[in-house]
């Protein structure tokens, strides 16, 4: 079912320029999940003018997966706020709405606040923007840390987040979590360019997130910071935060763990934190679209796919909306559990109508192919000689 009434008015085809910034919403349904879409158009270009770049075009989409509550959200806020930059962000909540209710119009303010109105964007300096950016997000938790502690009943929320500032020329990245993974596609080929904070595997973030969760007088269990919470940096839950002690004496309670174990527990920090990793990237000719979404989507779906799907999707119609529900919609098709949210920026610089249709590599299928099969053999008769045995 589309995810759209075909009486919701659509965005120009990329071939097209966009006009001025407008902003539409709906909500409808499909196979069993309610979805709201947003979209917006006609983001001014900035940066150095040139013939090839045009006008920013977004679409945006939230699905509710199987899950009871919509936890998920997505803020734009496009055209020339920030010295020329757009700004986006996707928030994965879990334990409840409340943080990322308070983080969907704090965020930006903040954000806003330490950048002075986009003008530290503009200079391209790293150093002071991933220090402006740490000290909005920092506030920002703070904040939600005292509304969290003054709600009249435990509020244990939280909520990961990507936010992203956008002009044709530059992009600038911050992330906290493991949920939100944010994707450009240079000539179709995808680049990720968020991690996960995470306190296992062996990756260099999550060695590092190991680390600091101990010296913070933090432990994990089973992937789970105290065997509670699988992921290491985020807004809101506050329990790892002003709350430890609490936390503790509660876990006595529940007799997950003992007088005697917590009297050896000493806190030094905050075991969960929000300090964002940040980073800048160039946009040369080659970044067609950039994608934002949550891990209802990648969870079911390769960025490779994603990438190759949008594009495809592009080629059809330009209709960047479009693109977007399309798909939302295929990873509910892949059977997705998951809240989805997703966010998608194209650039404006490719002529999607003359882009050419891509053909299966037969080849490399029928060798995976053969590989695959010889693989299986080689495992039934290994099955069978042991049997034998």
């Amino acid at each position: 079912m589309a995810l759209l009434s075909p009486r919701v008015p659509r965005l120009p085809p990329s071939t097209f320029a966009a006009g001025t910034a407008a902003s539409f919403g709906v909500r409808c349904c499909g196979r069993g999940a309610r979805c709201q879409a947003t979209a917006a158009s006609g983001v001014a270009a900035a940066g150095p003018p040139s013939s090839e770049l045009e006008a920013i075009r977004w679409g945006s989409a939230k699905l509710q997966g199987a899950r009871d509550e919509m936890e998920d959200e997505v803020v734009l806020r496009t055209g020339s706020l920030l010295d020329g930059f757009s700004f986006a962000a996707v928030f994965d909540g879990h334990a409840g709405f409340s943080a990322v209710k308070f983080l969907r119009d704090e965020l930006y303010k903040e954000c806003a606040a330490a950048l002075d109105g986009g003008a530290v964007l503009s200079t391209k300096n790293l150093d002071a923007i991933t220090a402006s950016i740490q000290r909005a997000f920092a506030a920002v938790d703070a904040k939600l840390t005292t509304w969290l502690e003054q709600m009249d009943k435990d509020d244990d929320s939280g909520a990961t987040a990507t936010a992203m500032f956008l002009r044709n020329d530059v992009l600038v990245v911050s992330h906290i979590g493991d949920s939100c993974l944010q994707v450009i596609s240079r000539g179709g080929r995808p680049e990720a360019l968020t991690g996960s904070h995470r306190p296992y595997g062996n990756n260099q973030t999550s060695l590092e997130e190991v680390k600091r969760i101990r010296a913070a007088g933090g432990w994990i269990v089973d992937g789970r910071i105290c065997g509670d919470i699988s992921v290491s940096r985020a807004f809101g839950d506050i329990r790892f935060k002003t709350r430890k002690n609490e936390m503790l004496v509660k876990g006595v309670k529940e007799g997950r763990w003992t007088e005697k174990f917590i009297s050896r527990i000493k806190f030094k920090e905050d075991i969960i934190i929000a300090s964002p990793d940040v980073s800048l990237v160039e946009l040369g000719p080659d970044v067609e679209f950039i994608l934002l979404a949550t891990d209802g989507l990648w969870d079911y779906i390769k960025s490779s796919e994603a990438v190759a799907f949008v594009r495809d999707q592009l080629r059809q119609h330009g209709d960047v909306q479009l693109a977007c529900e399309a798909l939302g919609q295929k990873a509910l098709d892949e059977r997705s559990q998951d809240n989805i949210s997703i966010v998608i920026a194209d650039l404006g610089r490719t002529n999607w109508k003359a882009l050419p249709v891509e053909r299966p590599n037969l080849f490399l299928e029928l060798s995976q192919a053969v590989v695959t099969i010889g693989v299986v053999s080689i495992g039934i008769w290994w099955s069978s000689f042991l049997a034998l045995q």
